[in-house]
C-alpha cells in the first residue's frame, strides 16, 4: 500500500514537472523572447481578431433578446461612485414617494411630495457635471461579457451564459497566470539589470545596455498585459533633449509609451517595492525622482528638469501635465510648469479601445494593486498612439496658451474632448 501510495506521488509530481516545463517553454520560446527583440509571432493579433468577432456575435444576441423580449429591462449606465440612480421611470419614482401619504392621490393630481423628484433630479445634475462624467469608466455601447461592466446583466440565452462563463475561465485560470508570471519577470529584471549596468562607468556602453534593458523589460510588462499596441507617425518620435508631453489615463501609459522608445521618468520618489525599482533605475539613467519636501518647491522642480533638458544627450523626459488620471475621453487642463521649462515639446495622444477593458485608473476608489487585477483579467490592452510633430514656443507666447495649443493638438488628434476644467481638484482634498 506505501509502495502504491509512493508510485502515485511519484507520477503526480512527475505531470506536474513536465506542465511546468511545458508552460515555461511556451513562455520563453513563444512570448519573452520575441518580446525583448519587438518581435511578434501574430498570436496577440489572432486573439484580439477572435474577440472581435465574439463580442459582435455577443451584441447581436443580446440586442435580438431584448427585441424578443420586451419586459427585459434595458442595461442602465454604470453609477459614477456619487450618485446612484434608480432606474425607474418619473411616474414609479414618483409613485415611491407617494407610497408613505395616508391620503390617496388619483391620478393626474399634484401632490407636494412630487417636488422631491425634481429637487432630486435638479441636484443630480448639478453634481454630475461635465467634469465629474471624466472621472467614472467610459460607457460602452453593449457589454463585453466582463462581469464589472455591466451590473444590469440578465439572462438572455444559454449560449451567450456559456460563452461567460468560458471567458471567466479562460482570463482568471489560464491569462492571470501568464501575465502575473510575465510582469514578475519583466520588473524583476527590470531591477536587476539596471542595477548592474549602473556599476559600468558613464560612457556611451553604459547608455545603450541602459536604454536595452528598459526597452526588453517594458516590452515583456506589455505582454503581460496582451498589449496591442499601433503607433502612428514614428518620424515625431520624442528626441533626446526634449519634453515628451501626453494625456493620462493609467498608470500603464509609462509601459505603452516605453514599449517603443526610452524616456526618463519624473515624479515623486516612494518607499517600498516603489523606492526599490526607482532606485535601480536611476543607476542606469537620469531619470529625475524628487522628494516629497521638494514636490512643493516649483522653483527646485524646474530647475532640475531645466538642467536635465540642456543636456542634448539625456532622454526625453516623460509628463502627464494633466496631473491626474482621465477616463480617456478627454483631455482636462495641462499644467503650465511643463511648458515654462523650454525647449521642444513633443506631444503625444494616446486613445485605449474600452472594448477589450477599462483602462481608467479610478484611484478614488481602487488602489494600485486592485487596478493592477483588474487589467490582467481583462480580456486585452488594445491603443492606439499617435506621435504629434514637435512643437515649440512661439514668440509672445506665454506658458498657458502654449499649453493649451499642446492639449488642443491632443485632443484633435486622438478624437478626445478638449476641456478646460483642472482635473486635479476632483482629486484634491479641500478640507
Amino acid at each position: 500500500m506505501t509502495d502504491l501510495c509512493e508510485g502515485g506521488m511519484d507520477d503526480l509530481w512527475s505531470i506536474t514537472t513536465l506542465l511546468l516545463q511545458v508552460w515555461f517553454s511556451v513562455m520563453i520560446g513563444l512570448i519573452m523572447i520575441p518580446a525583448m527583440f519587438g518581435l511578434s509571432l501574430g498570436v496577440t493579433s489572432v486573439y484580439i481578431q477572435i474577440l472581435v468577432k465574439i463580442l459582435e456575435w455577443a451584441t447581436l444576441r443580446i440586442q435580438r433578446g431584448h427585441r424578443d423580449r420586451p419586459t427585459l429591462p434595458v442595461p442602465a449606465p454604470l453609477p459614477n461612485g456619487l450618485i446612484q440612480r434608480e432606474g425607474g421611470s418619473m411616474e414609479q419614482e414618483m409613485g415611491e414617494l407617494r407610497r408613505y401619504r395616508t391620503q390617496s392621490i388619483s391620478r393626474g393630481e399634484f401632490a407636494l411630495s412630487d417636488s422631491f423628484y425634481f429637487y432630486r433630479k435638479g441636484l443630480e445634475s448639478i453634481v454630475d457635471d461635465q467634469v465629474t462624467q471624466r472621472f467614472s469608466s467610459e460607457e460602452l455601447v453593449s457589454w463585453n461579457l466582463l462581469t464589472r461592466t455591466n451590473h444590469n446583466f440578465h439572462y438572455i440565452s444559454l449560449r451567450l451564459t456559456i460563452i461567460w462563463g468560458l471567458g471567466v475561465i479562460i482570463r482568471y485560470c489560464v491569462l492571470f497566470p501568464l501575465r502575473i508570471t510575465l510582469a514578475i519577470i519583466g520588473i524583476s529584471w527590470l531591477v536587476i539589470g539596471t542595477t548592474l549596468v549602473g556599476f559600468l562607468p558613464n560612457r556611451r556602453v553604459k547608455n545603450w545596455l541602459s536604454e536595452l534593458v528598459h526597452l526588453m523589460c517594458y516590452r515583456i510588462c506589455a505582454r503581460g498585459l496582451s498589449a496591442t499596441i499601433q503607433y502612428h507617425n514614428k518620424n515625431n518620435k520624442p528626441q533626446k533633449g526634449g519634453i515628451c508631453v501626453a494625456n493620462h489615463t493609467s498608470p500603464i501609459d509609462i509601459v505603452i509609451l516605453a514599449n517603443d522608445g526610452c524616456y526618463a521618468m519624473v515624479g515623486q520618489s516612494h518607499s517600498g517595492l516603489m523606492g526599490v525599482i526607482q532606485r535601480s533605475m536611476v543607476r542606469s539613467c537620469p531619470h529625475v525622482w524628487f522628494e516629497r519636501s521638494e514636490m512643493r518647491d516649483r522653483h527646485a522642480v524646474t530647475s532640475r528638469l531645466r538642467a536635465h533638458v540642456a543636456a542634448k544627450r539625456n532622454l526625453p523626459i516623460l509628463i502627464f501635465p494633466e496631473g491626474t488620471c482621465i477616463n480617456n475621453t478627454s483631455v482636462m487642463m495641462f499644467k503650465k510648469g511643463s511648458f515654462e521649462i523650454g525647449g521642444t515639446i513633443y506631444p503625444v495622444a494616446i486613445k485605449y479601445d474600452p472594448r477589450f477593458g477599462d483602462a481608467f485608473w479610478n484611484s478614488a476608489k481602487y488602489n494600485m494593486v486592485s487596478y493592477l487585477l483588474r487589467m490582467m483579467t481583462s480580456w486585452a490592452i488594445v491603443v492606439n498612439v499617435w506621435y504629434l510633430p514637435p512643437m515649440t514656443r512661439q514668440e509672445g507666447e506665454d506658458a498657458t496658451k502654449f499649453a493649451n495649443r499642446v492639449k488642443s493638438a491632443i485632443a484633435h488628434q486622438g478624437g478626445l474632448l478638449d476641456m478646460a476644467w483642472d482635473g486635479s481638484l476632483k482629486r484634491a482634498d479641500l478640507r
